[in-house]
Parts: C-alpha cells; structure tokens; sequence
C-alpha cells in the first residue's frame, strides 16, 4: 500500500484484509490463519496505540487545537480513531459532523442505538430536488461509515409537508364579475 495515500479508506481496507484472512482460511493450514489473525491484531495494537500518543501529545498543546479539528474532520483519521475507541466525540456528534457534511440538508429524526438505525429527513427545500432522497441517503451512508459505524442503517422519511397556502380575498368569489364566473367574464 506505500504510495496509495489518501486513495484506502476504511471500509476498504476492512474489506481487503478480511478477504485476505478468507484466503488463508481456504489454503486449510489452520497455524497460518492464527499467524495472519495474530499478526493483525499486533498491528492494530501498535497502530491504535501510535495513534492514542498522537492524540494525547495534540491534546496536551494548548495551540494545536486546530491541529486537533483538522485531525477530527478527515475521514481517514477519523475512521482510524473510531476504529480503536480514540475518537474524542460521542457518536451524537460523530452523526452531526457525518451529516453535517452532505451535499443536501438533512435533519436527524432519531438515532436508536439498540439497533444502529438513524432516521433522517431532507431539511427545507433542499434546491431543485433533482439530487433525489436515494443520493442523499447513500452519501449519508458513506459519511457515517467513516464518522459513526455505530449506524448501520439510514432511513429516510417523507419531507415535513408544508402547510397549504390559502388566499384570503377581500370579495366574496365571483363579486365584481356580475356574478359570473371569472372564466365567463372575458
């Protein structure tokens, strides 16, 4: 992976190293699958400790507090520090930040932890409505895969209805045409 900076995220290499452990399971040779399972999980260690010293010496200097903003708002490093418990926000400011940066508004209508779902509604007009509820949903998917994996499922609901615009007129319908009808009335 030298050289791909910035082109690995998370999920991906989740997905790249649970497909290299599937492989070794397959070859039958139980000791390699422990030794790759081991050998994975020393790393993780050294990393997320790597990681915790980074955290705590940026958190230590007084200055560095933008340092610490741009550590949290990068998707990366912040599915790494969520990844080994590091991650200084609770996850209802995980889901804001993740919701936060969408290309439509959303309102969170509900997070239930017991079962990971997180209820979303498209906040005021939201533009033209071309980008449509399914866009707005799976960008929301990808930016709490990174922020809040805590989430495991996003449903949308129905935009608040606006309220019916009634027209008060001054004249009962129909005054000032004679008594017919404005159609009649040409």
């Amino acid at each position: 992976m030298s050289g791909t900076h910035g082109t690995v995220d998370a999920e991906t290499a989740g997905r790249l190293v649970e497909e290299a452990l599937d492989r070794l399971a397959a070859s039958g040779d139980p000791s390699a699958c422990e030794a790759a399972e081991e050998l994975v999980r020393v790393l993780m260690e050294f990393y997320g400790a790597g990681l915790a010293r980074v955290l705590d010496l940026v958190e230590r200097d007084a200055g560095a507090s933008g340092a610490l903003k741009a550590l949290l708002g990068d998707d990366l490093v912040a599915s790494l520090l969520v990844l080994h418990g590091l991650h200084p926000e609770d996850a209802r400011a995980r889901i804001a930040r993740a919701l936060d940066g969408l290309p439509q508004p959303v309102e969170n209508a509900g997070f239930d932890p017991a079962t990971g779902v997180l209820r979303l509604r498209p906040a005021g007009s939201g533009g033209c409505g071309c980008g449509g509820a399914g866009g707005v949903e799976e960008a929301a998917r990808s930016a709490l895969a990174c922020f809040a994996p805590e989430v495991t499922s996003v449903e949308m609901e129905a935009p608040a209805r606006e309220p019916t615009l009634l027209q008060i007129g001054s004249a009962p319908p129909g005054a000032g045409t004679g008594g017919r009808s404005s159609a009649g009335a040409r």
